[in-house]
């Protein structure tokens, strides 16, 4: 039996993961890194830590001890939290925060991965568990997209894909092909809110991997929090490019949908050449 390492944030996300390696015979440590993980993951872990992600010497040492050699973090942890109160960083960050170039995301989690090779951690391919939850395109709601939001998804798309590839984030909200949010420090759920607003009502939301994703981090992902944030000022389309993005809680999230009247679908750059 092996034991994988994971590195929780916020969301359904590692829930799903953690149960899907132990059906697999997998004995899972998880290590939660910010506060207001789901409470499965105490419960369902083989053993279960709460670290803050400053910690990072006691991080490194904990997964030594429990003989982790695989690890893998999934679960939301944006800027906003890491630039928030997480308390005074550990030697070992500090010498971290130092190293690293810049603040860009594939440059901090690019630089984690080496530390954890240090100390002869691999970190996993998030989707190694999880390919079922990407889907190939399609329509999910029993609404269509009305061909002005087929051009708006088109148009937001190619915009993700542009602000993906600065490193900026992964998700775009636009109205009559505009932009009215593009996702920054604040997550994809504050930027879902702040867009939605400013379009008033019937915008359309995007979101995509990074041209130069790297499937071991920040691989994107929605669920019911996505679709809550959207419902929050009447957005109408939630596109995600398909087999690159998670989608969990599937059966409850199109549910809302269509008792909302909100289009969801997941598209390709070839799917939307048609």
């Amino acid at each position: 039996m092996a034991t994988v390492g994971l590195l929780a944030g916020i969301g359904k996300l590692p829930v799903t993961f953690l149960r899907e390696a132990k059906r697999l015979g997998e004995r899972v440590v998880t290590i939660a890194v910010v506060d207001a993980v789901e409470p499965e993951l105490a419960q369902e872990s083989d053993q279960f830590y709460q670290i803050k992600i400053t910690k990072l010497g006691s991080i490194l040492k904990t997964l030594q001890r429990e003989g982790v050699t695989e690890a893998t973090m999934l679960g939301k942890v944006t800027k906003e939290i890491l630039y928030g109160n997480l308390g005074i960083p550990d030697w070992r960050a500090l010498q971290f925060l130092r190293r690293v170039r810049d603040r860009k995301d594939d440059t901090i989690m690019l630089a984690l991965v080496d530390e954890l090779a240090d100390i002869g951690v691999t970190v996993l391919d998030q989707t190694r568990y999880l390919t079922p939850l990407m889907p190939p395109p399609q329509v999910f709601t029993k609404r269509q997209p009305t061909a002005a939001e087929w051009d708006d998804i088109r148009f937001g798309f190619a915009l993700a894909k542009q602000i993906g590839a600065l490193d900026i984030g992964q998700t775009v909200v636009v109205a009559r092909q505009a932009a009215m949010a593009i996702e920054a420090i604040e997550g994809t759920d504050a930027c879902i809110i702040r867009g939605c607003a400013l379009a008033r009502q019937g915008a359309v939301v995007v979101k995509t991997a990074k041209p130069q994703q790297d499937v071991r981090f920040d691989v994107p992902a929605i669920g019911l929090t996505t679709l809550h944030s959207l419902l929050e000022h009447k957005g109408a389309v939630l596109a995600i490019e398909a087999q690159r993005t998670l989608f969990v809680e599937q059966e409850e999230v199109i549910a809302l949908a269509d008792q909302k009247g909100v289009a969801i679908c997941a598209v390709s750059a070839e799917s939307l050449s048609r």
